[in-house]
């Protein structure tokens, strides 16, 4: 394809962008109509102004036709009509402005909406940073596109029309000979357009890092200061900051050159029009009048023909919207799904295999759990044990096999009555930056502040709870920072508690627990695991020895099956394992 066809496809598609991104503000379009009409008095007193000063001009420089009655009324006029202008201007600016911010408004939340569709598995392939800087500065930038833009397509097009109307109106000759100035001020225009894109997606994608950076430097503050490593931080945040520096100097130029370019050219035509007005002998209020109107015309010519190096910028924060917009969910209800309503009695794995990229995770899966059963998973490190309980509440779907709950496909089921029935505890414990019993209540909208200390007793939290300054009005901090790793884990473990589902997920439950904090957990899962299906991931064996039934994978695969006291006499798997953790 040549360079030619490039821009010209590259063109047809940042005014496609920009189209798609203009159907947001349908819904607002009566106020747009109304910024719209309120731009058009601005542009008719605008250009109104103009004839009322040529009269005056007249009758200033003309002693025979100077009298004060007319003046006193060109005197009057001209007030109201700065007035209307004001008017007009503000009203226009209101209301186009309203709806920019409104697009931005609804873009940001069908973004953060679209984010929580998504699967499990889109979040291992983008960094979080990246994705809250699309949904926080890259809708920032669209808004420029849509209230900066619609602003002056509304109110510019009718001042550079009325102005030409007064121009023509002046001097038709002058008026044509003046316009040919204007295509030649299109081409500066076209040439840094494709620079101002090129550069500002490019700046986009660094900020998107310089985010990425800064969230991973304070999620991840203890290592980086106990492995003193604050020096390489600080230098890898550096050179992301220089080069977003760098890419936005390259759009700040090519915008920066574009004007100096448009004046000069402007200049020349100023120059050939006084030759034009001494060789014709223009009455001097004409010549002033016309000039104020070239003067006038530069504004909007101006903004005109920035629009397209705006849209060349904000159109690129556009893709990458849209990118995330037009991402398929590939984990959604089936047309058919039912609702899962009924009690749950058994849990079938039937020759489920999973893989990430191709590259195998889990194969040939095959067991079945009953209702009230205790099944505890073990391996050793990648063996698939997360990925494994992952599935059953589809934050992935098996490549292979399927997952069946009461002898019907979970894919059958509506994924949110699939999940209300299934209560997770992971050992990446994750508490909100809220008070301790909203972090119990989440989940459950509707529990009383009873329901709320009872999970919590259950889960041996509310002592240490009621000693904190606020009780359960403390803010736990980010990602709970202000508490202990034992007291996250119980406060997870009571929201779990609290919600109290036919089947739980266990991966590593009682890992942050201290010897004593771990029984006391343990007694309370025991007692809650009674008539509920629990799925237990453990690497300290000690912990899951009483489970109905262990389940070893290696490498991807069951290994052995058995109860604690059977796999031991195997002398197998789980016997090096039990060895490693209990040999003295």
């Amino acid at each position: 394809m040549s360079e030619k066809k490039s821009r010209r496809k590259l063109g047809k598609k940042e005014w496609a962008t920009y189209g798609r991104l203009i159907r947001y503000a349908r819904p607002y379009m009566g106020r747009l109509i109304i910024g719209t009409l309120f731009g058009i008095v601005f542009a008719g007193s605008t250009a109104g102004i103009l004839p009322a000063v040529k009269n005056t001009l007249a009758e200033l420089f003309d002693p025979e036709k100077m009298g004060w009655s007319a003046i006193v009324g060109v005197a009057i006029v001209l007030p109201i009509l700065g007035l209307i202008r004001g008017a007009g201007y503000y009203l226009s600016m209101y209301f186009i402005q309203w709806v920019g911010l409104r697009v931005v408004h609804d873009l940001r939340i069908a973004v953060f909406d679209r984010l929580q569709e998504l699967s499990v598995y889109y979040y291992t392939r983008h960094k979080v940073g990246e994705l809250i800087s699309r949904t926080a500065n890259d809708t920032m930038m669209v808004e420029r596109a849509v209230s900066t833009v619609l602003g002056d397509l509304v109110r510019q097009p009718f001042v550079l029309l009325f102005l030409l109307g007064v121009l023509v109106w002046l001097d038709p000759v002058l008026a044509f000979l003046s316009l040919v100035v204007f295509p030649i001020c299109i081409v500066p225009v076209a040439a840094f357009g494709r620079r101002v894109r090129r550069n500002a997606r490019e700046a986009q994608s660094k900020l998107a890092d310089i985010v990425s950076i800064l969230q991973e430097s304070i999620t991840g503050v203890r290592v980086v200061k106990a492995f003193g490593m604050e020096p390489y931080e600080r230098k890898r945040f550096a050179e992301q900051c220089r080069n977003v520096f760098n890419r936005l100097m390259k759009v700040a130029k090519a915008k920066a050159a574009i004007e100096p370019i448009i004046v000069e050219i402007s200049i020349i035509g100023i120059s050939l029009i006084l030759i034009y007005a001494h060789l014709t002998a223009m009455a001097m209020e004409t010549f002033f009048t016309f000039g104020l109107a070239l003067v006038a015309l530069y504004e909007p010519a101006k903004k005109l023909s920035r629009v397209h190096l705006t849209i060349q910028q904000s159109s690129a924060a556009a893709d990458r919207i849209f990118e995330v917009l037009d991402e398929q969910t590939t984990i959604q209800n089936r047309p058919n799904a039912a609702p899962l309503e009924d009690p749950v009695e058994r849990v079938e794995f039937a020759g489920v295999g999973f893989a990430y990229d191709l590259e195998p995770v889990l194969q040939d899966i095959s067991f079945t759990v009953r209702a009230g059963e205790c099944v505890a998973f073990v391996g050793s490190s990648g063996s698939g044990k997360t990925t494994l309980v992952s599935l059953l509440p589809r934050f992935f779907d098996p490549v292979s096999g399927c997952i069946k709950v009461n002898g019907r496909d979970i894919r059958d089921y509506t994924l949110e009555s699939l999940r209300r029935k299934i209560g997770l505890v992971t050992q990446d414990t994750f508490l909100f930056n809220d008070t301790i019993g909203n972090n119990i209540a989440y989940g459950r909208a509707d529990a009383d502040q009873a329901a709320i200390e009872n999970a919590a007793k259950r889960a041996h939290a509310h002592d240490f709870i009621c000693a904190l300054p606020e009780g359960y009005d403390t803010v736990a901090g980010d990602r709970g920072v202000r508490l202990s790793g034992g007291q996250c884990q119980r406060v997870a473990i009571a929201r779990a508690i609290l919600r109290n589902p036919p089947i739980m997920i266990l991966d590593e439950a009682t890992s942050a627990l201290d010897t004593e904090s771990e029984r006391l957990v343990q007694a309370a899962l025991d007692e809650l695991m009674a008539n509920r299906t629990v799925f237990a991931i453990a690497h300290r064996l000690s912990t899951i020895q009483h489970a109905d039934r262990i389940i070893v994978l290696d490498k991807g695969r069951i290994a052995e099956t058995g109860t604690h006291d059977e796999l031991l006499k195997q002398s197998g798997l789980y016997r090096y394992l039990y060895d490693l953790q209990f040999q003295v």
